[in-house]
């Protein structure tokens, strides 16, 4: 029996839309102010969530359990199986003395913490966001800065900072060419139109990373670093997404940007050198907790700062970059993902209309489940989609071409390059996984929480009073995707909840609905500060377990002002005559 979303179950949309709020409510305030784990608060919001989802809007009790259960299996992979093995190979580095080499190396391009920083957060983590996505660039980049001194909290805040402008072009361009799928708008259009939105970020974003960490004038001091940084990704980031299209995007703009960063930084000195790695203007006193310091001893191996130690120092983490690429490619998915459609009569592969061989999903590689009690039984209905739609709840365990799976690989073969036994790799992971295991708890109920609210409508009664803006529609519109990222942690997921809903609502305002639905993705860039999934991987790579309520209150202000900041570009880009060019597809 298909049950139908209800968005006003109490016939009056404002109390509807607070008791929609409730789990959210419940996950910010535990983090936020009742310094709650965070586990615990995503269990609490799940709770909250699962009792309003059935008594409230009336979802039967079984489908909202499975609708649980159907998040937690995607946020374990891909997103758990990611900081499970990425925290993996940093221990293992850590361990053998490499990763300290590696910091030293990288110090050696700078002293200076800002342009470190700069180096790492905003340019090293472009690429791997740009390559993998899905907590991963905060990963790597938050393991280095606190390797290099950095304290907890700046480490962690400042690599949430630092990933926005990328993120809607993360992963191969996977959250646009998700919105082309969900809207039907065509997928050029919106990459050339959040193309000519985030560039103006790109810019700024340098800029507000160093300000945040250093303040106003130890900004100033380094201006022509930051603008050569921002302007050489910004611009990039313009012409790929305009003439190319969303995949490369990030991976060009970053290997741009970071070469031109450091041919600038062997010219060009600060007339000071900022060599303290806290946080200016608040009290830091944050480090991390006894029992998870690691103070390793650097091997014979790496006991030496000649070249070649530190070539070997950089190889896993080159190893890594290449695996996350080659992992990162639809070539390589589909190779193993799927196979040929073969002809039972005659053994040949099965072609297309066009002539193609048809391709199937390989049940090797990318078995699927179903989970039958969801599948096609939730149907959502006007005004959030044009006509009643049902919904898939179909899980793809693609385990062996997840991003996790590549970074798995790259660890193991670095690990043993490094000098590492198999028993000593097996040790190895075994700790690593007792370290995570309440992040991958977390991770999980977050991602229950995120489905949960999908499946139930929650999301929807709360995107509808968004939607209810009028002329401020472009603002609030932004805002709704800031909205989805920071409920769900991705801003491909954000794009699959909200998608349908900004195209609907802007054709019913007379707004382009390129604008909104890129929109969408752009203002939901800067949710990925506040969403918990990304602040427990930060928390995890920085070893700065269960401050993740201190890391949220850091980084809100800064989360919440530039989401206005891309609300009021959109908002000129609709209504302002010298704006109104930038948009593409028209009214």
């Amino acid at each position: 029996m298909v049950w139908q979303q209800i968005y006003d179950p109490f016939g009056n949309p404002v109390l509807s839309t607070v008791m929609a709020a409730v789990p959210v409510v419940v996950m910010l305030a535990s983090l936020a102010f009742f310094h709650i784990k965070a586990h615990m608060a995503a269990l609490l919001a799940l709770a909250s969530a699962l009792l309003i989802a059935i008594f409230v809007f009336g979802m039967p009790a079984n489908m909202a359990g499975t609708a649980a259960l159907f998040g937690a299996a995607n946020g374990l992979l891909p997103i758990g199986w990611i900081v499970l093995n990425i925290i993996f190979l940093h221990r293992l580095t850590t361990e053998n003395g490499s990763f300290k080499v590696l910091q030293d190396s990288l110090a050696r391009i700078t002293d200076d913490r800002r342009l470190q920083l700069l180096l790492i957060a905003f340019c090293f983590g472009a690429f791997f966001e740009g390559a993998a996505g899905f907590g991963t660039p905060v990963a790597v980049t938050g393991a280095i800065l606190i390797g290099l001194g950095f304290s907890p909290l700046a480490a962690s805040g400042l690599a949430l900072i630092a990933n926005t402008a990328p993120v809607a072009f993360g992963a191969l361009g996977t959250p646009i060419i998700t919105l082309a799928k969900v809207t039907g708008l065509d997928e050029m259009e919106l990459s050339m139109m959040v193309g000519r939105q985030l560039p103006f970020f790109s810019v700024l974003v340098p800029f507000w990373l160093i300000w945040a960490f250093a303040g106003w004038r130890k900004m100033l001091e380094i201006w022509p670093a930051i603008l050569v940084a921002g302007v050489s990704f910004a611009v990039p980031q313009f012409i790929v997404s305009n003439y190319h299209g969303p995949m490369l995007v990030d991976v060009i703009a970053a290997l741009i940007s970071m070469a031109c960063l450091t041919g600038f930084l062997k010219v060009w000195k600060p007339a000071t050198v900022h060599t303290s790695a806290a946080l200016s203007g608040r009290v830091d006193n944050s480090k991390i907790d006894p029992e998870h310091e690691q103070k390793p001893e650097a091997s014979a191996t790496f006991a030496s700062d000649a070249k070649p130690a530190v070539m070997r120092a950089w190889m896993p983490w080159i190893i890594l970059t290449v695996f996350v690429f080659a992992w990162g490619t639809q070539g390589f998915k589909n190779l193993f993902d799927t196979r040929a459609v073969i002809d039972p009569q005659t053994h040949a592969a099965t072609l297309d209309p066009q002539g193609k061989p048809l391709r199937e999903a390989n049940p090797i590689f990318s078995p699927a489940l179903t989970f039958t009690t969801l599948h096609q039984q939730v149907e959502k209905v006007p005004p959030v989609v044009p006509t009643p739609k049902t919904e898939d709840a179909i899980y793809k365990f693609t385990w062996f071409t997840a991003t996790g799976s590549g970074i798995f690989f790259a660890a193991i073969l670095g690990g043993l390059l490094m000098g590492y036994s198999i028993p000593q790799l097996a040790r190895q992971y075994l700790r690593t996984l007792w370290v995570v295991r309440f992040s991958l708890i977390t991770i999980a109920a977050m991602l229950a929480l995120g489905y949960l609210t999908r499946y139930s409508g929650l999301d929807a009664t709360m995107g509808l009073a968004f939607a209810a803006t009028g002329i401020f529609y472009p603002m609030f519109g932004t805002l709704l995707g800031w909205l989805g990222v920071a409920l769900t942690g991705s801003d491909t997921a954000s794009n699959v909840l909200f998608g349908g809903l900004q195209r609907v609502t802007s054709e019913q305002l007379g707004i382009s609905p390129v604008l909104m639905a890129a929109a969408n993705s752009s203002g939901g860039v800067m949710g990925k500060m506040v969403d918990a999934q990304s602040i427990v991987v930060a928390s995890t790579a920085t070893r700065w377990y269960g401050h993740e309520g201190e890391i949220l209150r850091y980084v809100f202000f800064h989360s919440i002002v530039l989401a206005i900041l891309v609300g009021g570009l959109v908002t000129l880009q609709a209504y302002v005559a010298p704006f109104s060019h930038m948009v593409v597809g028209g009214h």
